[in-house]
C-alpha cells in the first residue's frame, strides 16, 4: 500500500475531490494547512481582493505562510501511479505554487470497527 500526500492550492480542492471520486477512491483526508515553498509566499494564493498596485508590490514581498490544503489517501500499490498522475493533471497550472506530492510506503492498515487488516481495511 502507498500513502499519497498532496499539498495543493485551496481553490483546487473541489476539482481534486471530484477527480479522486471518479477514480473510485472510497475515502480521503483533507486538512487546511499553512506553509510555503521556495517562492516564500504568493499574494495570489489568498482569498482577498487586492488592488492592482498591491499585486505589483506583492511581487517584491513575501508572506511567512500561505494557506494550502493537504490531501491524504492510502491506496493499493497498483493504484498509486494513477492517483499521482490524476493529482498532477488536476493541480498543474504551470505557475509557482502548484504544490508537492509525496508517496510513502504503508506497512499495514487496520479498520478499527471490523478488525480488517491490509487492503481490506482501506477498500
Amino acid at each position: 500500500m502507498k500513502e499519497i500526500i498532496a499539498i495543493i492550492r485551496p481553490k483546487q480542492m473541489n476539482s481534486t475531490k471530484k477527480a479522486l471520486d471518479e477514480l473510485g477512491l472510497p475515502s480521503i483526508t483533507a486538512t487546511q494547512v499553512l506553509g510555503r515553498g521556495k517562492q516564500r509566499g504568493i499574494a495570489g494564493e489568498i482569498n482577498v481582493d487586492l488592488r492592482p498596485e498591491e499585486i505589483d508590490q506583492a511581487k517584491y514581498r513575501t508572506m511567512p505562510y500561505i494557506p494550502k490544503r493537504m490531501v491524504t489517501v492510502v491506496v493499493p500499490d497498483k493504484d498509486a501511479d494513477n492517483v499521482v498522475e490524476t493529482l498532477v493533471r488536476i493541480n498543474r497550472t504551470g505557475q509557482v505554487g502548484d504544490g508537492r506530492i509525496f508517496v510513502c510506503p504503508v506497512d499495514d492498515a487496520l479498520r478499527v470497527r471490523t478488525d480488517e487488516y491490509g487492503e481490506k481495511a482501506i477498500l
